[in-house]
């Protein structure tokens, strides 16, 4: 079995994963540490770029960070917060699953014909980047909207 078929089915169980913890967290209050912490926890993989064959050349690094953070602007627009009995829930989203699926789905497609004309490695980096370069924007935009109905939530004029 080829490196590509197995990262894509690791691929597909951690998209599944993300979708469970989604529906879960919904259930309960949010705070800042659960909107902040995963892109720090996910910062850790970078060091597989201290691996040669982890290297990407600037017009791949580019190209990742550029899809993902295209990819993150689908994840900005479904995660709203709202205030439920005096805390701040993030709102569930029909269309989060169907977004979080279908960006799954072009990523293996991508990375299946990507990886005849791009080493397995260097695939690998830029998938990374690309996950990172979404998850990052996607949070900071979650951050900045639970922090807006925070200060509404317990009185906190914005200046």
């Amino acid at each position: 079995m080829n490196y590509v078929v197995i990262s894509s089915i690791g691929a597909v169980f951690m998209g599944f994963f993300v979708l469970f913890v989604r529906m879960k967290a919904a259930k309960k209050p949010t705070n800042v540490k659960k909107i902040i912490m995963p892109p720090i926890f996910m910062s850790s993989g970078a060091l597989m770029y201290f691996v040669p064959e982890f290297r990407l050349t600037t017009m791949k690094i580019l190209e990742a960070m550029i899809v993902g953070m295209l990819f993150s602007i689908l994840l900005i627009k479904t995660s709203k917060f709202e205030i439920r009995d005096n805390d701040i829930y993030l709102k569930r989203s029909k269309a989060f699953i169907f977004i979080l699926v279908g960006l799954l789905v072009v990523r293996l497609v991508l990375k299946t014909i990507l990886s005849s004309t791009i080493d397995i490695g260097q695939l690998s980096g830029m998938f990374f980047l690309l996950a990172f370069s979404m998850i990052v924007p996607w949070r900071v935009a979650m951050y900045r909207s639970y922090m807006k109905l925070y200060k509404e939530l317990h009185g906190i004029k914005m200046i």
